[in-house]
């Protein structure tokens, strides 16, 4: 429906949204893994999508799908344990399979449902190796179904405005950037702690954001990579996995980027861009809410410091109903496999410069966003 406009045309523009889709219109996802995220945020998610609903549930936990489908409305026919995962090849509701596992396990489901002709959204990170990432990709290509993976930052949009205004030029040339993410971790029995389950500790689970949001920002490949990885001696916590992380990319450009994570330090998410005509400063930039913008710049001899107003979205509901606009439209994700498996092989690089505490040399950077989609378009 359109509407005329009621307001003064001193008054800021209203964008016309468009209408969700009807709900036997919408792509149906299956949810596999029923864990805290999915329960707490991607299930809750999808009542603010306009292109996608939820079409089936896959758990190890019976009770669980049958509590959970109830809420939902599924029939019993709509969930799938893991043993039984393979007949949603005949279930026509569902479309994409939206792999919530833990880390280790992202691979199976992944290439079973590839198998099954069904479209994957992957939580991050999408393995726990770059040679399981290379296996996910390809069985992805030869079943000719699509493998996005879930970087929801680069579909947020403060960090979507961010680079937006970091490509127009507003800061000049880009110079530095500051990632930080952290967390104290707390129950040892969490599979977070286990290395078979999570492959690592902070850097695949937090750390990631740091580097991928540092690749997402420049559009470019780091060329050296330098690290440190310090674990608390006797924390039981950190018997398997690693707790701190710090690492140094340089890019093509120049841009250095200085990130750190930890699963021992009070939670921290922070992200500051320094250019040489002015700086950004996100608060909460990784987390799931809050995000809150800050430009710093000179205008007429004098520092002045701007809270950008964005358009508060859910971050979830975006990257999901991204995923369904592919399936329905043919397109390319914007985050497919070869984003995450580069990501793989960087954090391989960082493990290895921590290692020998030798700076790791790469290849050259390459095109602009070699590894993503088309762009998403402007936010709002």
């Amino acid at each position: 429906m359109k509407f005329d406009p009621i307001a003064a045309a001193t008054e800021p523009a209203q964008k016309p949204k468009p209408g969700p889709l009807p709900p036997a219109e919408r792509v149906g996802f299956a949810i596999a893994g029923l864990g805290r995220l999915a329960g707490e945020e991607v299930i809750p998610a999808f009542g603010e999508c306009r292109r996608s609903r939820i079409a089936a549930l896959v758990s190890g936990s019976p009770e669980k799908a049958a509590a959970v489908g109830k809420s939902l409305g599924l029939g019993t026919s709509a969930l799938y344990d893991y043993e039984s995962f393979d007949r949603i090849a005949d279930d026509p509701s569902v479309q994409v399979v939206y792999v919530i596992t833990p880390n280790a396990l992202h691979k199976d489901l992944v290439i079973r449902a590839a198998r099954a002709k069904k479209h994957v959204l992957c939580e991050k990170p999408m393995a726990t190796s770059s040679a399981d990432a290379r296996e996910m990709i390809e069985a992805c290509d030869r079943a000719g179904v699509k493998l996005m993976i879930a970087y929801r930052s680069q579909y947020q949009k403060h960090h979507r405005r961010l680079l937006g205004d970091m490509r127009s030029g507003r800061f000049g040339t880009i110079k530095m950037i500051e990632a930080v993410n952290v967390q104290a971790q707390g129950d040892v029995r969490q599979w977070r702690l286990r290395k078979a389950l999570a492959g690592g500790g902070s850097l695949p689970d937090i750390g990631l954001y740091c580097l991928n949001e540092a690749r997402f920002l420049t559009g470019e490949e780091p060329v050296e990579i330098s690290a440190q990885i310090y674990s608390t001696p006797g924390d039981p916590r950190f018997a398997e996995v690693e707790e701190s992380v710090a690492f140094t990319l340089r890019f093509p450009s120049g841009v250095l980027a200085s990130c750190s994570t930890s699963y021992g330090a009070h939670k921290s998410q922070h992200l500051l861009v320094n250019g040489e005509r002015g700086w950004a400063r996100m608060d909460k930039a990784f987390a799931y809410r809050g995000q809150a913008l800050h430009i710093g710049s000179v205008e007429n001899g004098a520092e002045v410091v701007e809270t950008v107003g964005v358009e508060v979205t859910n971050q979830f509901a975006d990257e999901i109903d991204h995923m369904a606009q592919c399936v329905l439209e043919g397109r390319v994700p914007r985050t497919p496999g070869q984003e995450g498996l580069q990501d793989h092989v960087l954090m391989e690089a960082i493990y290895e410069a921590a290692r020998t505490g030798q700076t790791v040399k790469l290849g050259p950077g390459g095109a602009l966003d070699a590894t993503r989609g088309p762009p998403l378009g402007e936010p709002g």
